[in-house]
C-alpha cells in the first residue's frame, strides 16, 4: 500500500492531434427538389461548419479550421484547406486566413472556401448553385463586407437565395427555442470566439445594435499568451511549444477561478501544487548518450575500437613505407652521380642533404634499404597476423588494455587509453522533457476578464457588460439580466459560469434577480441555430435576400430578422458646392462712365480665386 505522503503526480501526453482529409459526400435527395434545402455555412474565425437544413437531427457534415495554405506561386488547384492540412505547424508560415479579427476581408480565401464546402457537400460549383444559403456574420458587419460577400454568393455561384444572420444570435434562438422560452425573447448575449468577444443586448426579439459592445481580447490572446509564458519558462524547449500544442492546453487543461485572488493563494501551497500541477510529457527519445550499457555491447564496441586500431596501424605502415621508398631513390640518384664521375653535383646534393662524405651516405643507404625490407615483410604478414590476433581476442573477455597493446609500438603518440570506468549520475531523461503547468491553467484563460496582463487597455467581459448594462432603463436592466446567455467556443472553460454568477452578483443591486445560461453547446449552437431558422422560414420569406433584390438595392442590402444585424442603409449625402458671390465693381465715376461699364463672369469652376481672377470689365 503506498504511503500516504506521497505525492500524486499528474502526467499527461499530447494528443498531438492530425486531421484526415474530409470525405466528399452524395448531395440528399431533398437538395434536389423544386424547393431545394438550404445550405447552413457558419463561417467562423476559428473553424468553418457546414451542412443541410434537411431536420431537426441533422449535424455539421464539415467541421474544418478555417485556414489555407498555398506556397508562392502555386496553382490555385493546389491550395491545401481546412483538414487537407494533416499537421499546421510545418506549414504555419504559410497559412491564411479570409479574416481580421472577426471580419472577412480577404474574399480570394474566402471564395477558396466555399468552392471547399459545395464540392465536399456534393455540389458542383462549376455552373451554379441552386441551394438556398445560410451564412453566419460579425455583430454589425460593414456594409462593404457585406457588400462583397453577396457579390461573391450571387454573381460567381448565382445563388437563387442568401440570408445573413449573426452566430451568437443564433445560439440564442436555439437554447431559447429548446428551453420553450416563448417569443419575443429579451437578454443579453455574451459571446467569445477565437477573435473577440461581444455584449449583445437583445430586447423584444431585436439585436440592440447600438449599445453592443466588442473587446479584441479571446481565445487567440489566450493562446499567445501561455505560449510566451512557457517559452519563457522553458527555453530549452522552444520548439515543441507551438501553437496547436498550446490551444490543446487551453482547451483540455485550463479552467476559470470563481475567486481569481484566492486561486493564486492556494497555489502558494506545496501540497495543492504537486496536487494539481498537470506535467504535460513532451515526446522524447529513451536512450542516453554515454549511459549504462550492457556486457554484449562493451564487447562489440571494443571489438570496433579494436578494428580501428588495427586499420590505422596498416595505413600508417603503407605510408611509411612511402616515405622511406622515396628516400631510399634520392639518396640513390646521389650515389649515381658519384659514380659517373660527376663530382661538382655529387657534392652539391651532399650539401643539400647534410652530409659530409660519400661514407656517411652510403651508412644511411644501408638503413634505409634494411627498413624498406623490413616494413615490407611487416605489410605482407599483417593481415593474416591481424586476423588471429582479433579472433582470440573476441573469443576471450577483454581487460581495460587490450585495444593499447594492440598499437604499434613505432607509433605510441596516437594511443587511445580505455577511460576508467566510473559510476555516471542517474539523468531521468523523461522528467527532463516534462512541461509543470501550474498556475498558467488560470492566469491565461482570465485574461477576458483582465486583458492587462497582455499590455490591452480595455475593459475585461464584465466591465463591459455593466458598462452595456448602465445604458438601459433599471426595468430594461431586470429584464435582460434574466435571461444572461454564455455561448461561443471560448466560453467552455470549467467554471466560466459560475465565475459570470458570481460577477454579477457583485455588481447587481442587493437582493435583485438574475439568470445566467451556458449554451448547450457553445461552439455548434450557431450552426443548430441557423438550421432550425432555415427550417422554419423558407427560402423567399422573411430574412432571406433574393437575386432581384441584390440587383434593385445593391448587395449591402440586409433583409432582417430574429437573429440578424440591423440594416442601417448608408446614406451619402454629396454637398452642393455654393455659387460664389459675384464681386461688386465700383469705377470712379471721374474717368470711366457708369453706362459704359459691363461685366462679363465665366462659368462657375470649384475656385472661387479662379472666379474673381476671371471677371473682366469692357470698357466702351
Amino acid at each position: 500500500m503506498a504511503s500516504k505522503h506521497e505525492p500524486v503526480y499528474q502526467i499527461f501526453s499530447f494528443q498531438d492531434f492530425k486531421s484526415s482529409p474530409d470525405p466528399i459526400y452524395e448531395p440528399p435527395s431533398q437538395s434536389l427538389a423544386p424547393t431545394a434545402a438550404p445550405i447552413v455555412i457558419d463561417n467562423g474565425s476559428f473553424q468553418t461548419r457546414a451542412g443541410w437544413a434537411l431536420e431537426e437531427r441533422e449535424a455539421p457534415r464539415l467541421l474544418f479550421k478555417s485556414v489555407a495554405a498555398r506556397s508562392r506561386g502555386a496553382a490555385r488547384s493546389e491550395t491545401q484547406i481546412g483538414n487537407d492540412i494533416p499537421n499546421l505547424e510545418p506549414l504555419r508560415w504559410l497559412l491564411k486566413s479570409q479574416f481580421d479579427r472577426n471580419v472577412v476581408v480577404n474574399f480570394e480565401i474566402q471564395e477558396l472556401m466555399f468552392d471547399h464546402v459545395f464540392a465536399h457537400l456534393g455540389i458542383g460549383s462549376e455552373g451554379s448553385v441552386s441551394q438556398p444559403i445560410v451564412v453566419t456574420e460579425a455583430p454589425c458587419n460593414p456594409l462593404h463586407c457585406r457588400q462583397m460577400m453577396s457579390e461573391l454568393l450571387f454573381e460567381c455561384y448565382h445563388v437563387p437565395y442568401v440570408s445573413y444572420g449573426v452566430d451568437s444570435l443564433y445560439s440564442f434562438y436555439h437554447n431559447n427555442t429548446q428551453r420553450s422560452v416563448q417569443p419575443p425573447h429579451t437578454g443579453i448575449v455574451l459571446s467569445s470566439g477565437y477573435h473577440c468577444s461581444h455584449i449583445l443586448p437583445v430586447i423584444n426579439g431585436r439585436f440592440d445594435a447600438v449599445n453592443c459592445k466588442r473587446m479584441n481580447v479571446a481565445g487567440s490572446q489566450s493562446a499567445a499568451y501561455l505560449q510566451r509564458l512557457l517559452q519563457l519558462k522553458y527555453p530549452g524547449h522552444l520548439a515543441a511549444v507551438t501553437l496547436s500544442r498550446v490551444e490543446e492546453l487551453l482547451h483540455e487543461h485550463s479552467y476559470i477561478a470563481e475567486d481569481y485572488q484566492d486561486e493564486l493563494e492556494k497555489w502558494r501551497s506545496p501540497e495543492f501544487y504537486e496536487r494539481e500541477v498537470h506535467r504535460m510529457q513532451l515526446p522524447f527519445s529513451g536512450k542516453v548518450p554515454g549511459g549504462s550499457v550492457s556486457v554484449e555491447e562493451r564487447h562489440e564496441r571494443r571489438a570496433q575500437q579494436l578494428r580501428r586500431l588495427q586499420e590505422i596501424n596498416a595505413r600508417r605502415r603503407e605510408e611509411k613505407l612511402l616515405q622511406d621508398q622515396e628516400k631510399l631513390d634520392r639518396l640513390m640518384g646521389v650515389q649515381e652521380l658519384l659514380e659517373d664521375g660527376l663530382l661538382d653535383h655529387f657534392h652539391k646534393n651532399l650539401v643539400e642533404l647534410n652530409m659530409d662524405s660519400a661514407e656517411e651516405l652510403q651508412s644511411y643507404i644501408n638503413k634505409l634499404q634494411l627498413a624498406v625490407e623490413q616494413g615490407r615483410h611487416k605489410l605482407l604478414h599483417s593481415d593474416g597476423a591481424e586476423g588471429k590476433t582479433e579472433v582470440s581476442e573476441l573469443e576471450h573477455p577483454m581487460d581495460e588494455g587490450d585495444g593499447v597493446a594492440l598499437m604499434d609500438p613505432d607509433f605510441p603518440e596516437d594511443t587511445l587509453p580505455e577511460k576508467p570506468a566510473h559510476v555516471q549520475p542517474v539523468f531521468n531523461m523523461a522528467e527532463y522533457h516534462q512541461l509543470f503547468v501550474g498556475t498558467e491553467r488560470l492566469r491565461c484563460p482570465e485574461l477576458l476578464f483582465q486583458p492587462s496582463p497582455t499590455g490591452e487597455e480595455q475593459m475585461g467581459l464584465m466591465e463591459a457588460l455593466q458598462y452595456v448594462l448602465a445604458r438601459y432603463t433599471p426595468e430594461q436592466q431586470e429584464a435582460l439580466v434574466s435571461n444572461v446567455f454564455l455561448t461561443g467556443g471560448n466560453m467552455l472553460y470549467r467554471g466560466m459560469k459560475e465565475r459570470v454568477e458570481r460577477e454579477l452578483l457583485a455588481m447587481r443591486p442587493f437582493q435583485s434577480q438574475f439568470k445566467v445560461t451556458m449554451a448547450s453547446q457553445p461552439a455548434l449552437d450557431a450552426w443548430y441555430g441557423a438550421r432550425d431558422w432555415a427550417l422554419e422560414h423558407p427560402a423567399g420569406g422573411e430574412g432571406w435576400i433574393s437575386r432581384q433584390e441584390y440587383e434593385e438595392k445593391g448587395g449591402e442590402y440586409l433583409s432582417e430578422h430574429c437573429a440578424s444585424n440591423l440594416f442601417i442603409p448608408m446614406k451619402l449625402v454629396k454637398p452642393l458646392l455654393a455659387r460664389p458671390a459675384e464681386p461688386s465693381v465700383t469705377m470712379p465715376t471721374s474717368t470711366v462712365p457708369s453706362a459704359a461699364v459691363t461685366t462679363v463672369t465665366p462659368a462657375l469652376t470649384p475656385s472661387c480665386s479662379a472666379v474673381a481672377a476671371d471677371v473682366s470689365m469692357v470698357v466702351s
